[in-house]
């Protein structure tokens, strides 16, 4: 496999990131810096990150988070915000997100030590659906969120078909629950301005079959290797390693 897939298997980061430290000469194969992502690696390569061998592949773990209000999802924030990294228990391995939410937006994240799943869920080839309960301000019709169940394109951007319905009604504010399968950069919020619609919270209650339930802020819970298993299919978790490679416990997060 490829360096960067291995670095994302080890649970480092995502692939993603794992490419932007070989650009700055972070990644060494048995003592040569690599300047490349194009490395493949052998069994008998000796991979090191920032001077440290990398840690061996381990089953991959996935967690529901709540994530609250106010929390950057970024392991830094150059503005000095609090992350959601930050706010974990102590004692959790080393976990990437799959996707991002907003600053203000709240509800299920979910967390994984693998950076290839990771990668895998966030796909809009995945094909799970996100759910969200949305409150913003104005009116909206039926009819008129039934026009997003056939796509929309805003300012050039195409945005996929949306299931989307009224909730119930709140003074001059909306509850709407709405179904996404793309989840691109503020879609929710562009796709209700549109609508004529201000949202004012934006809360995530699903991600595929993974639901945030009665967690409450700031809790986390995780999911059974064996339900993983069943949710991902035979074929893509045997190529992650469930069936192979035991969960650890021990890794500590830097």
């Amino acid at each position: 496999m490829r360096i960067a897939k291995a670095i994302a298997h080890a649970g480092l980061c995502s692939r993603r990131d794992a490419e932007r430290w070989i650009g700055e000469g972070r990644v060494a194969v048995n003592g040569t810096v690599l300047n490349t992502p194009a490395y493949v690696v052998k069994p008998q390569d000796r991979i090191t990150v920032d001077g440290k061998p990398l840690p061996e592949a381990e089953a991959p773990r996935l967690w529901r988070y709540h994530k609250p209000k106010g929390l950057v999802t970024s392991h830094k924030d150059p503005q000095g915000r609090k992350t959601v990294f930050e706010a974990l228990p102590a004692g959790l391995p080393r976990v990437v997100s799959v996707g991002r939410l907003d600053l203000n937006t709240e509800g299920l994240l979910l967390l994984t030590t693998d950076g290839e799943l990771a990668r895998h869920l966030e796909l809009p080839s995945t094909g799970w659906l996100r759910r969200y309960r949305v409150r913003a301000h104005g009116k909206v019709t039926q009819a008129d969120l039934d026009r997003l169940a056939r796509g929309i394109t805003i300012d050039g951007v195409e945005y996929g078909p949306v299931e989307a319905k009224i909730d119930r009604e709140q003074g001059a504010n909306v509850w709407l629950m709405l179904g996404l399968r793309e989840g691109k950069n503020r879609e929710v919020k562009r796709l209700a301005e549109v609508l004529g619609l201000t949202v004012n919270r934006l809360i995530r209650v699903s991600f595929g079959p993974f639901a945030l339930g009665d967690l409450p802020p700031g809790g986390l819970s995780e999911v059974k290797p064996r339900v993983l298993k069943d949710q991902l299919g035979l074929k893509l978790a045997a190529a992650l390693g469930l069936d192979s490679r035991p969960a650890q416990h021990s890794k500590r997060r830097p």
